[in-house]
C-alpha cells in the first residue's frame, strides 16, 4: 500500500495499491482488447437500474477468458497486468498448443508459473478442477453454479469461498456474503484466492477520484424532498419515521430486512441465509 503525506485534506487519509513490482507490462495484448461502452447503470432498455454510476475516465476493456474451455493443455503466465473493469489482476497466459489468453490471476503467481484445467490436475492454487475433488477446507475462486456455464462466483479482488461439506451430488461452499450454497459437484473452480487482496484497504480520499472510477455522488434520502424520497421533507433533521429501511421506492432494504425474492429459483441451493447487519459483522 502506499499513503500519501497531507499536503492538502482530500489526499490527508489517502491511500493506493502499490503496482511496482507486481505489474509487468502496461500494454494489453492488442488481439484480446476492444471498445465497450459503458452502460451507466442501465439496462438493455435504457432504464436505471444501478444508480450513482456514470462518468469516469475512458478504459480498454480486456477478454477475459472466464470459461476455461481449453482443458488438460498446461498453460505459462507471460505477464501480470491491470484490468480497469475488475479489481483482481489480469494475466495473459500461453497455452501449449500456442494460443493466447487473459485470466484472472490467484494470489502468489507471477511470471513463468503454470497451471492447468483438467479433471486429473495437481491440488494447487491456479490449478482448475471439479469440485468434488477439491478437499473440505479449501480456498476456491472463479466457481460455477451451473456445469460448463463459466465462472460467475468468487471473482473481485482477495474474495475466495471455502468448501464446507459434500453431500449427496452437490458440494457446500461459504461465500464472501456468509451464505452457504450448494453447488453440483462436477461444476468446476480455481483453487486459491484471487489476488490483489490489498484493494480491500484503498482509501479513495477524495470525490474527485470517485468520479474517476466512474462513481457518481450519493445523496442522502433524508435531505430530499418529499416526491423525491420517503425519507424526505421536514425542517432540520427528521428521523426515519418508519419501522423499515426503504429504497427511493419504497423497498425494503438492509438493515436485517430479508430482501431476497420469494420465488427465486436457486432458493432450494441456499443451505444458510446470508448474515446481514451487525450479525455479519460479528461473524
Amino acid at each position: 500500500m502506499k499513503f500519501y503525506k497531507p499536503t492538502s485534506p482530500a489526499i490527508r487519509n489517502m491511500s493506493t495499491v502499490t503496482y511496482r513490482g507486481i505489474i509487468t507490462t502496461n500494454k494489453p495484448e492488442k488481439s484480446l482488447t476492444k471498445g465497450h461502452k459503458d452502460s451507466a447503470g442501465r439496462n438493455n432498455r435504457g432504464r436505471l437500474t444501478m444508480r450513482h454510476q456514470g462518468g469516469g475516465n475512458k478504459k480498454l476493456f480486456r477478454n477475459v477468458d472466464f470459461i476455461y474451455d481449453k482443458k488438460d493443455i498446461p498453460a505459462t503466465i507471460k505477464t501480470v497486468e491491470y484490468d480497469p473493469y475488475r479489481t483482481g489482476f489480469i494475466g495473459l497466459v500461453f497455452y501449449k498448443d500456442g494460443e493466447k489468453r487473459y485470466v484472472l490471476l490467484p494470489k502468489g503467481m507471477k511470471v513463468g508459473d503454470t497451471f492447468i484445467v483438467s479433471e486429473t490436475a495437481e491440488l494447487k492454487a491456479g490449478n482448475r478442477t471439479t469440485l468434488k475433488r477439491i478437499p473440505v477446507g479449501s480456498f476456491v475462486y472463479n466457481i460455477e453454479i451451473k456445469v460448463g456455464g463459466g465462472a460467475k462466483l468468487c471473482r473481485s479482488a482477495g474474495i475466495f469461498g471455502q468448501i464446507v461439506a459434500n453431500d449427496a451430488g452437490y458440494v457446500h461452499i461459504k461465500l464472501p456474503s456468509t451464505e452457504i450454497r450448494k453447488v453440483q459437484e462436477n461444476a468446476w473452480a480455481c483453487l486459491g484466492n484471487v489476488s490483489n487482496e490489498e484493494q480491500w484497504f484503498v482509501n479513495v480520499g477524495k470525490a474527485g477520484r470517485s468520479r474517476h472510477l466512474g462513481i457518481r455522488p450519493t445523496v442522502r434520502g433524508t435531505v430530499q424532498n418529499p416526491c423525491d424520497h420517503p425519507y424526505g421533507g421536514g425542517e432540520g433533521k427528521q428521523g426515519r419515521g418508519l419501522r423499515f429501511a426503504k429504497t427511493r421506492w419504497g423497498q425494503h432494504v438492509g438493515k436485517g430486512q430479508k430482501t431476497r425474492t420469494p420465488k427465486k429459483y436457486s432458493n432450494d441451493l441456499v443451505v444458510s441465509r446470508r448474515k446481514v447487519g451487525k450479525a455479519k459483522a460479528e461473524k
